[in-house]
């Protein structure tokens, strides 16, 4: 059984081994796949692994001894789900391997918004609390965030466990979601308008959807409060990047931090340079931990679908 991974650097830069699907069937690993090369790198591959590179209606017809397509990944966008099920082809996705390590990234940044240490440590070793005159240097504006409201588009997985890291710092915590659970009666689940009147930080914590693509436009940041937080470590598209820069710029919003870009990696984007607005490069799932629950996870995958019970498919194929 040949099997091809397509893009494997970010999962496995050097120190997360491919011990465990290695030992299913003969498998290559390629760092980077462009598009143009897919089929011919899968031409002979019955199982396929893929992050970030596309597989559709082309890739699919033009490889029909495919039978098993693994996604590196909790989003599956990337594949064309209609395809795969239309040619008997399972699809599967590792749907928790990087709750902690995004929640934990989420709160990252909203202390970086908050206590900016990265500009304060940059300041003390440019020499400029040794030329200080007082004992205590600040730069920079220091929020608290204990009392302070946390609002959450969404509430998975992801949002939950941010949610219990925001309640240890004595946050009063908000969300907006279609379906709120039973199970968390110290959240307050209300509607998208309220929760961005009363956010003082705002995180985004739900998938692109046609029905999510571009919400947070101008409307949605003119509603925020002048000296609220924007987040999102969830997905780029979520965000009209020229909204959020004006926003940022005229003082319509107090500052914003992203983990995520509409295009990645980026060209001209108008988010980088922006007005109190830190921007780093889609790291919050890649801690090694994460990562290597996140290799268990495919080779367990691929081990029940060859067993013949599947786990965690997308598919309805099986």
């Amino acid at each position: 059984m040949k099997m091809v991974v397509l893009d494997g650097y970010a999962l496995n830069p050097g120190d997360n081994p491919w011990d465990a699907l290695a030992a299913l069937g003969e498998l290559t690993v390629y760092d980077r796949t462009t598009p143009g090369e897919v089929i011919s790198r899968a031409a002979d591959a019955e199982i396929l692994f893929t992050n970030k590179t596309v597989l559709g209606e082309h890739e699919f017809a033009a490889l029909p001894r495919v039978r098993y397509v693994g996604v590196l990944a909790t989003g599956y966008n990337v594949v064309d789900i209609a395809a795969a099920e239309k040619r008997g082809i399972t699809v599967t996705n590792v749907p928790t391997y990087g709750t902690a390590s995004v929640a934990e990234h989420t709160f990252a940044l909203i202390l970086e918004l908050c206590r900016h240490a990265g500009a304060h440590d940059r300041f003390v070793q440019a020499g400029g609390w040794s030329k200080a005159p007082d004992y205590s240097a600040s730069i920079t504006p220091q929020t608290e965030l204990f009392g302070k409201c946390l609002g959450l588009v969404g509430f998975g997985r992801i949002a939950r466990r941010t949610a219990e890291i925001a309640r240890a710092f004595g946050m009063n915590i908000l969300s907006c979601t279609p379906h709120p659970p039973e199970d968390a009666p110290w959240v307050e689940f209300v509607s998208l308008a309220e929760l961005l009147r009363r956010s003082d930080i705002l995180s985004m914590h739900c998938p692109a959807k046609p029905e999510t693509v571009g919400m947070c436009n101008a409307d949605f940041f003119a509603a925020m409060k002048p000296t609220a937080f924007f987040i999102n470590t969830s997905r780029g598209q979520l965000v009209e990047e020229r909204a959020l820069r004006d926003a940022l710029e005229s003082g319509g919003i107090a500052g914003a931090a992203l983990d995520v870009l509409s295009e990645e990696p980026p060209g001209e984007s108008l988010l980088i340079g922006a007005k109190n607005c830190i921007v780093t490069p889609h790291i919050a799932w890649a801690t090694l931990d994460a990562r290597r629950r996140l290799m268990a996870v495919c080779a367990e995958n691929l081990a029940a679908y060859l067993a013949g019970a599947p786990t965690n498919c997308v598919t309805r194929s099986k």
